[in-house]
């Protein structure tokens, strides 16, 4: 590979899907590291090649940040060729055009590509050697995708996450947070085991790495390019999340806590099967680039402080 052009001072900046929980978080911390072209879903078709093609065109980025994605978890069993539009055909492009332009290019996925075998305590988190199994179309999907960057080549990180979650968008917290102020009971999921990652935590560790490679801290792109796990440290199920939410949103968002009561997954059957223990080992990014996202307790806590702010 040859000497990544992003080490030049000022490197423009596409973010595609910037109106999405982790898109928020990354158009924000990324501010001044160079001019930011940023665009959301209601701007270009990413089920659409050619759209998808003429953005990157139009931005001319020495760096591509890809936050979109198709994570409808169980509508994408019954809209699979939207999912794979999004998820597989739109990161193919955007690697395509970003080897074709010497550019960085920066993929999200997911932890939904293993099918869950492992379990505590018998066995350790995922590594990003093992073998992938999606349980549904939405983890094959995504798993498609990293397997067209990486087929692309070029200068690429694929960071694998789990249990995304924010102060904007689609996710568990804010669900949580909603239902409370609905409902004086909630049953929830005790027998998932996986890493709740928050937004910001992504969004602060993309940049910290970006950044590094950018002063050179990292050495040449055959160094690092590939896929790293990438979750804010420990586990906990839904149950015990959910738990967590309260504990801490009663004091800080004046919310009265709902009664809840643990149940297993065969008794909240979904149209997609969900991955029982799904906890992703961190060990490779941080022997690589040194970078540790906070403990998830910690990250809950940053995200429902955000809030509070915000309110």
């Amino acid at each position: 590979m040859s000497d990544t052009p992003t080490s030049q001072a000022n490197p423009r900046i596409l973010i595609v899907g910037n109106a999405g929980q982790l898109g928020r978080e990354l158009e924000k911390i990324f501010l001044g590291v160079g001019p930011i072209v940023a665009l959301d879903r209601e701007s270009v078709d990413l089920a659409d090649a050619e759209q998808t093609r003429e953005l990157v065109h139009r931005a001319a980025p020495d760096i591509i940040l890809n936050a979109a994605a198709y994570t409808a978890v169980d509508r994408a069993e019954s809209e699979r060729d939207l999912a794979y539009a999004i998820n597989e055909q739109a990161p193919r492009v955007l690697a395509e055009e970003a080897l074709l332009r010497n550019a960085l290019f920066v993929h999200y996925s997911t932890d939904y590509i293993f099918d869950g075998g492992k379990s505590e305590p018998k066995s350790t988190s995922w590594v990003e050697s093992d073998a992938p199994n999606p349980l549904n179309v939405y983890g094959a999907s995504k798993l498609a995708g990293e397997q067209a960057v990486e087929n692309t080549g070029g200068k690429f990180l694929i960071f694998r996450t789990s249990w995304v979650y924010g102060p904007h968008g689609n996710n568990f917290l804010l669900t949580m947070l909603r239902l409370a102020r609905e409902r004086d009971r909630l049953s929830i999921v005790d027998d998932q085991i996986g890493g709740p990652t928050t937004s910001i935590e992504l969004a602060r560790a993309t940049h910290s790495i970006v950044t590094g490679i950018l002063a050179g801290r990292f050495g040449a792109p055959e160094d690092w390019t590939g896929l790293y796990h990438m979750t804010c440290g420990g586990s906990v199920s839904w149950f015990g999340f959910a738990q967590a939410i309260f504990a801490r949103a009663a004091a800080l968002l004046d919310l009265k806590p709902p009664t809840l009561t643990p149940i297993a997954t065969k008794d909240y059957p979904t149209p997609a099967e969900r991955p029982r223990y799904s906890v992703l080992s961190n060990a490779k990014l941080q022997a690589r680039f040194a970078e540790k996202l906070l403990p998830w307790e910690a990250a809950l806590e940053e995200t429902l402080q955000a809030l509070r702010n915000a309110n």
